[in-house]
């Protein structure tokens, strides 16, 4: 973590050249493997092997590196990192709780992190929202997907899915999921906005870091929605995500699919309300 927080800050002191900075990440994400911190459980043919220890540092670096980017590329509103980071922590930190009261070892210490990380990110909050006194930074958001997908790891990198049937409801497929889905789950919006990324700036020949204004909330100030309309929608967003992941432990799936189905039409509205505004 101080590591990270180095290699932020000496990104935001000096503008760190993109391929350097990918570099510095993966050299540390690499050493987090090797410490211990490992995706050990891999779904495949509907089951969980125990991977390779050479695979399980590279899918594990991967992760790291993939989280600490896509929070630092929705870095860009104010309040919209960290609220987002807040969101997921939440829900990650309710599930862990929920895991932990038949397994403890397995969540004691990923629950430690998720609320410690969601009180940092209300605290920063009150002087990030919009118009902000305080700003993150790469040192801040570069720790904040860090932590969190830190938290995931330990929480699912060696989850045994025949302990978690006994307490909550789960479809079949989710035990064998957990341990690559929940590390995108809980940062869904900010993993999809780093992708749309990468693709557009490759298709137009440029380099995955190359800075744009075309990111999901650049969109929305476009079509209308002021600041914090904007963070307060994406918001929404992450928290469908996030909780809507949360409550298919709890209810059945047809149910959970026709309130995420509401949600998602809401929020849509929301999210376009400017736009058909003008239009109309």
């Amino acid at each position: 973590g101080i590591m990270i927080s180095l290699l932020g800050m000496a990104d935001d002191l000096w503008d760190l050249d993109w391929m350097l900075k990918l570099a510095g990440q993966l050299l540390i994400s690499v050493f987090v493997a090797w410490g211990g911190l490992q995706i050990i459980s891999l779904p495949l043919g509907g089951s969980l092997i125990t991977a390779s220890p050479s695979l399980s540092m590279a899918i594990t670096a991967f992760l790291i590196v993939a989280s600490i980017n896509a929070v630092n590329f929705v870095d860009g509103l104010d309040g919209l990192a960290a609220g987002i980071v807040a969101i997921g922590g939440i829900a990650f930190a309710a599930y862990s709780y929920i895991i932990a009261r038949s397994s403890p070892s397995y969540a004691s210490l990923a629950t430690l992190i998720d609320v410690m990380m969601v009180g940092i990110c209300v605290g920063f909050l009150l002087h990030n929202w919009h118009p902000a006194k305080l700003f993150m930074g790469d040192s801040g958001s570069m720790l904040l997907g860090y932590l969190i997908t830190c938290a995931s790891i330990v929480m699912t990198g060696r989850l045994d899915p025949a302990s978690i049937h006994a307490s909550i409801y789960l479809p079949v497929f989710m035990p064998i999921l957990l341990p690559i889905l929940l590390p995108v789950l809980v940062l869904f919006l900010p993993v999809l906005d780093m992708c749309l990324a990468i693709v557009r700036r490759l298709a137009k020949g440029q380099s995955p870091m190359h800075p744009d204004r075309m990111h999901l909330h650049h969109r929305m100030l476009k079509i209308g929605h002021s600041v914090r309309g904007a963070v307060l929608i994406l918001w929404g967003w992450a928290a469908l995500i996030a909780f809507g992941s949360l409550t298919i432990l709890f209810f059945k799936a047809q149910h959970v699919a026709v309130g995420m189905a509401i949600a998602v039409v809401v929020l849509t509205i929301a999210t376009m309300y400017p736009y058909l505004r003008h239009r109309i």
